[in-house]
């Protein structure tokens, strides 16, 4: 059986992406869906994504991570997601779509693609840094300087750590910038650090205007794979009107035998 199948990156974050309303691929694969996204025996990426049809919303996104398992929310693979069926459904520039965690609008404005977040609580203290829940969880740790953060072995020591059991975290390290931050990310699902992470950096953004109190942010981020930036608004109980903003590139599209 072959099946076609279309290479997508968010700010380096990359993604298999395959028509499931045309193709069959069976979710529950689990070896299948780690196979192909082997950079050493299969097409290679962070993670696959299913595009499925909605009879409500313009379609469904399924998310998976490397290692084969269903994914919580991954938003550079949402706006991935809509570079996809951007191209294929013509000059659609609105709209919305079905993920794991709800339902998120998007709007694509010349070469940069914006995607909504749910609403997310305040974030709590852990260790005496900021954890939270961007429709996948993260862990922010405030570092001098990211390049010399060795984010695998510190990344991977915490994600499995006992406050974080059973599920385990993502884990941001962020550096203050003079106009923004930068973050480096390390990954559970993917099991490594990759290139840039929507949630984490959103994460970030939030945690880095938090002490500033109620109010409308604007956060500007650089991360090993590219720039995006995170808007939203803050209050006593709730973040909200979370948008993730950057670039989405198809990369090469072919055919894969199973």
């Amino acid at each position: 059986m072959q099946i076609i199948f279309n290479k997508y990156h968010g700010a380096g974050n990359d993604f298999i992406i395959i028509d499931n309303r045309e193709t069959s691929i069976n979710p529950d694969n689990k070896e299948l869906i780690e196979k192909l996204c082997n950079r050493h025996m299969g097409i290679g990426a962070d993670g696959l994504i299913l595009i499925d049809k909605h009879e409500v919303y313009d379609f469904e996104m399924k998310y998976y991570n490397a290692d084969g398992r269903e994914g919580s929310m991954c938003g550079n693979g949402g706006r991935c997601a809509v570079a996809f069926f951007h191209k294929t459904a013509g000059n659609v520039t609105k709209g919305s779509f079905l993920a794991i965690d709800g339902i998120h609008e998007y709007f694509i404005n010349d070469n940069t693609i914006s995607v909504s977040l749910r609403d997310t609580r305040p974030p709590i203290l852990i260790d005496g840094n900021h954890f939270i829940n961007t429709g996948s969880p993260h862990y922010i740790i405030n570092v001098p300087n990211c390049e010399g953060v060795d984010v695998i072995n510190k990344g991977r020591s915490i994600r499995s750590s006992q406050n974080f059991a059973p599920d385990g975290t993502n884990v941001d390290f962020v550096e203050y910038l003079q106009e923004g931050i930068f973050v480096r990310t390390y990954e559970r699902g993917v099991e490594n650090e990759t290139l840039s992470c929507g949630t984490g950096v959103t994460a970030a953004a939030i945690s880095s205007k938090w002490d500033k109190g109620p109010g409308k942010y604007k956060v500007d981020i650089q991360t090993l794979g590219g720039e995006m930036s995170v808007s939203f608004k803050t209050s006593t109980t709730i973040i909200s009107d979370i948008y993730l903003t950057g670039p989405a590139s198809f990369v090469f599209a072919g055919l894969i035998d199973l």
